[in-house]
């Protein structure tokens, strides 16, 4: 494909290398190959522009940089937003895609609500996929596990490689980080979705108010004139998000008890999943959602709302809803303790997370709620008091250990979540944490492990000291259950 005809679709200036074929494009020096357009972003560690001569030495026709980079050698795509303008001329060369492509948003439920999509969809019928922090998960339900939100490239490519799959349905997490960088621009967004903000990546925005308007970038620039804006109608930056969305003129589908487009009438937990009233486009029906916990109902009612947006049937979309199935590490029933008490693992990771994963399992302990957590290294610190704070309100019984703690010192870690626990036990080894939650367990209580939920390995150490040691909440849970706790 010549790059002329890629740079005109988007309003760009080819340059010297108009006539030039296209083979790919490259944000990685390293990857780059003969045809290439490379893409040179400034970032917070690295500048990628240093490496614009690597790149044109290893055969890049093209770059994209700011007007003032030096590009000597290929043609320079200038733009003062390169990481944009890159995305929107990359999404111009990576085709196929899938026909409907939604987006998801918000602090906590990204990751469950894409899977709901997708799994609601392929029960109506669809070939549906999903992308997010679990990976890519096809319609065979095969899981290709990667970041949050990739970058551009492996993205585009990602979506290509779908769509020739005969994939026609796919629902992505969009977050903060990949809304402010587009890492997943270009292609045509028919609906996104808003579950709810709260603190979190505050070591990456510069306050609230900016990793608002991260997320909000969703509705002002990235889904497509006259798509869907569907928005968790209860949390407390939800007015403001309908404000957003209806100045960009989306269409819009409130979900909850506030909502209009899917309203919840009425919710009631079970021993094993919950009783709604729902209605939907007006169909009243009473089903039962086969997960525990408040915020699942929210997550999959936002989900129904995203395929009714999309053109679903309200009766098949509730039907679905009560088959969907658990999210991996999303309030996951790990194992059952020799004393009967069921262990439950969960990513919640900031303090209103946490809550809500607390809140989810009070209705269904009869005695006691024992919470095992940590906060993660080299992230936002302002949140671990808030943590310890929270689960020291909300539980019965708080251990504290370790989470990733990357290149900070663990115990400095745990001594900032418990100046918000005081009261709580402090077990620095994940496993004996485990292990000492599962043997104090008796009938008639509960564990949650939170924070890591999905990942299989605990992060310790930065740069080049950085190692990624194997570990699995639910396998430990699992293990230190048969063992009766004592390791």
């Amino acid at each position: 494909m010549k790059l002329a005809a890629l740079a005109e679709a988007v309003g760009l200036d080819a340059g010297s290398a108009a006539g030039a074929e296209v083979t790919g494009f490259a944000i990685d020096h390293r990857k780059v190959a003969p045809g290439n357009v490379f893409g040179a972003f400034q970032g917070a560690v690295v500048n990628g522009e240093d490496f614009i001569p690597a790149a044109v030495s290893g055969g890049a026709i093209a770059v994209v940089a700011r007007p003032e980079a030096k590009v000597e050698g290929a043609a320079h795509i200038a733009d003062p937003v390169p990481r944009r303008a890159f995305a929107r001329l990359a999404a111009q060369f990576f085709q196929p895609v899938p026909g409907t492509v939604v987006a998801v948003t918000g602090t906590n439920g990204k990751t469950s609500t894409v899977e709901m999509t997708r799994q609601v969809w392929r029960m109506c019928g669809e070939r549906a996929a999903s992308i997010g922090t679990l990976g890519v998960t096809t319609p065979d339900e095969s899981v290709v596990t990667g970041l949050t939100t990739p970058d551009i490239v492996t993205f585009l490519s990602n979506m290509t490689g779908l769509a020739r799959e005969g994939v026609t349905h796919v629902a992505y997490e969009a977050s903060s980080h990949g809304l402010s960088q587009y890492r997943n621009e270009g292609l045509p967004v028919a609906a996104g979705a808003f579950t709810n903000l709260s603190r979190d990546h505050l070591d990456y925005h510069a306050g609230m108010e900016d990793y608002f308007a991260a997320k909000m970038r969703l509705f002002t620039e990235v889904v497509e004139d006259g798509g869907a804006a569907v928005i968790w109608a209860d949390d407390a930056w939800s007015g403001r998000a309908m404000e957003e969305a209806g100045t960009r003129g989306l269409r819009l589908f409130t979900v909850g008890e506030r909502g209009e487009a899917v309203r919840l009438l009425s919710h009631t937990p079970g021993h094993l999943g919950q009783e709604l009233e729902v209605e939907i486009a007006g169909l009243r029906k009473t089903i039962m959602l086969p997960l525990i916990g408040a915020y699942q109902v929210a997550n999959a009612l936002v989900a129904a709302g995203l395929v009714l947006a999309t053109g679903g049937e309200p009766a098949r979309i509730l039907d679905a809803v009560a088959r969907l199935q658990p999210v991996r590490g999303r309030l996951e029933r790990a194992a059952i303790t020799a004393a009967g008490a069921p262990v439950y693992v969960d990513y919640a990771h900031t303090a209103d997370a946490l809550g809500a994963a607390i809140e989810a399992l009070r209705p269904h302990v009869e005695h006691r709620l024992i919470v095992v957590f940590g906060a993660g290294g080299d992230r936002d610190q302002g949140k671990r008091f808030d943590m310890g704070q929270m689960a020291s309100a909300k539980a019965d019984l708080v251990i504290v250990t370790d989470d990733n703690p990357r290149g900070e010192d663990p115990a400095r870690i745990r001594k900032m979540v418990l100046e918000g626990a005081p009261r709580a036990r402090e077990i620095g080894d994940r496993r004996e944490a485990i292990a000492a939650a599962i043997a104090a367990a008796g009938k008639g209580d509960i564990v949650l492990i939170a924070g890591k939920g999905h990942e299989q390995g605990q992060i310790v150490g930065s740069g080049s000291d950085m190692r990624v040691l194997p570990f699995d909440d639910v396998t430990v849970a699992r293990e230190c259950a048969a063992m009766g706790g004592n390791e």
